[in-house]
């Protein structure tokens, strides 16, 4: 049973990449990202309760952006602006105050951490932030970047384990080891 995270309001949740091109049904779905949804939806209103900042980072990428399979990229076409594959899941909990944060916007770079050239880092410290508590998709892709980069930005950093899900199931223990490695805290560890 994970631990319950007390919040405060020198942490940010960041909730990574709950959109609908990652979820079952999605042209990138990870198994298991509908189901991580209500379990999500009550750790934003614990921390919203505790005064803790929320965000939630999201794919917004170009039509021909570079990861894409016919550019040469790994990806299949994914998260394009403004299509219903890139919106947050519908039962996501996201209110006004959610900060919202678009990764890998431009045509040429990829990016898959929610730190990456999108500011989040400075705009966390000027907000007084100190613990970074990340969960989401995929937990072997951009949760891992984003938990290293905010590990590196200087944060205090919790991976919430059983709010995420990996594009490879088989890959979970290999990621929880570098995050532990990096000084990252991983809470609800789930077996493979």
């Amino acid at each position: 049973m994970p631990t319950q995270v007390n919040y405060g309001p020198g942490d940010a949740l960041l909730v990574v990449d709950m959109q609908n091109d990652f979820c079952e049904g999605g042209a990138l779905a990870v198994t298991g990202g509908n189901a991580l949804v209500p379990a999500i939806n009550a750790e934003i209103t614990a921390a919203r309760a505790g005064g803790a900042l929320i965000v939630a980072s999201r794919d917004w990428h170009p039509v021909d952006h570079v990861s894409f399979a016919h550019r040469g990229g790994p990806w299949p076409e994914h998260c394009v602006q403004d299509t219903p594959g890139a919106a947050f899941h519908t039962d996501l909990a996201l209110d006004a105050d959610t900060i919202r944060v678009s990764k890998a916007c431009a045509f040429d770079a990829d990016a898959y951490s929610a730190f990456d050239a999108t500011g989040l880092g400075g705009y966390l410290r000027s907000r007084g932030i100190e613990r970074v508590i990340v969960c989401g998709l995929a937990l072997d892709v951009c949760v891992q970047a984003t938990a290293l980069e905010a590990r590196r930005e200087g944060f205090t950093t919790l991976l919430l384990e059983h709010l995420s899900a990996a594009v490879v199931p088989d890959a979970v223990a290999e990621v929880r080891d570098a995050l532990k490695s990096a000084g990252v805290e991983v809470s609800g560890e789930v077996s493979a």
